[in-house]
């Protein structure tokens, strides 16, 4: 009886400290209604596309090609290339948003 008491005292603190770290770690992507696709895009794109997506932005691919090319990324010719950013937790919906979001700064 005094064993089982004694291995309850470790498992249960245990257990129950796995259960909360495994909640409050944070997801890897954000839900796409919590994604704020502008200021994504003047974190991590505007400094290669400039404020206005006037570089390295051609408007006449189309949405499914410009989401391919945020979430695989772009192996240019010369350095920087785009990086992939589906491996960084930028999901299908959230690249359609960003490419959405550039489009309106061409206008």
């Amino acid at each position: 009886m005094l064993k089982k008491i004694a291995v309850g005292f470790v498992i249960v603190p245990v257990l129950g400290m796995l259960v909360l770290s495994a909640a409050s770690r944070p997801s890897s992507a954000a839900p796409a209604d919590d994604f704020d696709a502008a200021a994504t895009y003047k974190a991590k794109c505007q400094m290669c596309h400039t404020a206005t997506a006037s570089k390295f932005f051609d408007t006449s691919k189309t949405e499914e090609q410009m989401v391919e090319a945020i979430l695989k990324g772009v192996k240019g010719e010369k350095p920087p290339a785009m990086p992939a950013f589906e491996a960084k937790g930028i999901t299908a919906e959230q690249a359609k948003a960003l490419e959405t979001y550039m489009r309106s700064l061409k206008q």
